[in-house]
């Protein structure tokens, strides 16, 4: 327990800082591109306030997913993970449009850049987005990896502006920004659709992917007087913390004994499975069942 408790407080940390250094980032955009008259570096400075209020949202939600179970949300807060995930994925799709917009648009009609200034911010930009990506490169929960992809776009589209710039520096020409621009932008909606349509899985309660349900049914239809299971459902919390329910018919059984025993020894399993919740009913094989 004291391990998901260290991974909760880091996750929660990691967005924090995410969400600071990006905001941070983003006032500084401002006035550099206002001091060097630069309308590309303001316009993206606007971006990245889109990007830290996403960012906030993330930090907000995951916070507010660490919360325990009450009265009105009984297996806790851990689906606001999840929302989060969701939040900011629409938000990165639609930051990616806009992005692919203005460099249709650059390609339609070119611009001359300042290269040494796009030199310097984009190595402050590398610098201050990769440090978070290097503190998220082992997120664990859908929302950080969701933002995980978000600041591996901004490393990524720094890191084109740089080659860009540098390219510009000696070799003066409009069309290499937006085409690199194209390019990252569609490898980071690659992954970021992907982590889209995962979440959404997991919103639609299937079942996670590293769980083989029916080999899971056939060890626990092989342990001694269990001969049928029904009503068995397998869902995920928020993709890292999963559920197991099921109804279990029991034959042969002359004691209450063998009845808590067969409980115990499935319970053991499910646990093996690293399920974070399951639930499991037991009946008898003279018994009716309400939901079979």
């Amino acid at each position: 327990m004291a391990h998901n408790h260290n991974h909760d407080h880091s996750s929660t940390k990691n967005l924090k800082l995410a969400f600071w250094m990006n905001l941070g980032f983003s006032i500084f955009e401002i006035i550099g591109g206002i001091y060097v008259n630069s309308v590309a570096i303001i316009s993206d400075a606007i971006h990245d306030l889109g990007d830290s209020l996403s960012l906030g949202s993330a930090w907000y939600l995951e916070k507010k997913s660490k919360q325990k179970a009450d009265s009105k949300y009984s297996f806790g807060y851990a689906r606001y993970s999840l929302l989060g995930a969701l939040i900011n994925s629409v938000i990165l799709i639609l930051g990616s449009g806009f992005v692919i917009y203005a460099a249709i648009g650059r390609l339609i009609h070119p611009e001359e850049s300042d290269a040494l200034g796009m030199i310097v911010f984009a190595l402050i930009g590398v610098m201050v987005n990769g440090i978070v990506v290097i503190k998220m490169r082992s997120s664990k929960s859908m929302n950080e990896k969701v933002v995980y992809w978000h600041m591996l776009e901004d490393v990524l589209g720094w890191g084109a502006v740089l080659i860009a710039a540098i390219v510009i520096y000696f070799y003066p020409t409009p069309y290499i920004d937006p085409i690199l621009s194209l390019a990252i932008t569609a490898y980071i909606l690659y992954g970021v659709i992907g982590r889209l349509k995962e979440t959404l899985y997991f919103f639609l309660q299937g079942v996670p992917k590293e769980i083989n349900l029916d080999e899971i049914q056939k060890e626990v239809l092989a342990i001694p007087h269990v001969f049928d299971m029904h009503h068995t459902h397998v869902w995920s919390l928020d993709g890292d913390h999963h559920v197991f329910s099921t109804h279990l018919c029991l034959k042969n059984i002359e004691s209450f004994e063998q009845i808590t025993l067969t409980k115990e020894k499935v319970k053991k399993l499910l646990k093996e499975k690293d399920f974070s919740h399951f639930t499991v009913e037991t009946e008898l094989d003279d018994e009716g069942c309400t939901f079979k």
